[in-house]
């Protein structure tokens, strides 16, 4: 199931991060698309299916400016799940990419970027445009094809220009009725 949105995207919750030497947030990285993929390291469809997905885009969209992050979102097993493991696994599968350790809710098992987001369960993916807006977020595996059309999308998304005419005249021939008309970009 997917849904698609134009809310700004929440922050991200963390209390680890792997393969980044600085912890990332949502704010620093506006202006460039973002891909989160959920998972828990023993989840079989992310395992099988979610992870290889995202090595595919790692390699179709490595020239890009998208960042992937990956998000370790444990609503079940904790124990056996820790950081250690994580670390292992992320050398296993060899997943280079910046991952996130979702911060722990001490009152549920539901961890807090998880709730943010209202995350079914893993895998789930999550794009963010270029203006930090959420364009779309499923849980499972979508296909292939319609995953790297929304993220082409994204990335050809251009945020607009709100820089506006800080003074003008009102006998500015370009104004009338309190309309004013300004050349396109475009226009030579």
């Amino acid at each position: 199931m997917s849904t698609t949105s134009s809310t700004l995207a929440p922050e991200l919750a963390v209390s680890e991060w792997f393969n980044t030497p600085a912890p990332l947030t949502l704010a620093t990285l506006r202006g460039r698309p973002v891909f989160i993929h959920t998972f828990q390291l023993l989840c079989p469809g992310c395992v099988a299916e979610s992870i290889p997905q995202v090595q595919r885009i790692e390699r179709i969209f490595g020239q890009t400016d998208l960042q992937v992050i990956g998000l370790h979102t444990v609503f079940e097993h904790h124990a056996a799940m820790s950081p250690v493991t994580l670390k292992a696994f992320l050398h296993e599968y060899r997943i280079r990419h910046p991952v996130a350790v979702d911060l722990a809710d001490e009152r549920t098992d539901t961890p807090i970027t998880m709730q943010r987001f209202a995350l079914r369960g893993t895998p789930s993916s999550i794009l963010i445009g270029r203006d930090g807006a959420l364009i779309h977020q499923a849980f499972g595996v979508e296909e292939d094809l319609a995953v790297g059309a929304r993220i082409a999308m994204a990335l050809s998304a251009r945020i607009p220009d709100i820089a506006a005419p800080t003074s003008f005249s009102g006998d500015d021939e370009r104004c009338a009725d309190g309309r004013c008309e300004f050349p396109s970009q475009s226009a030579a």
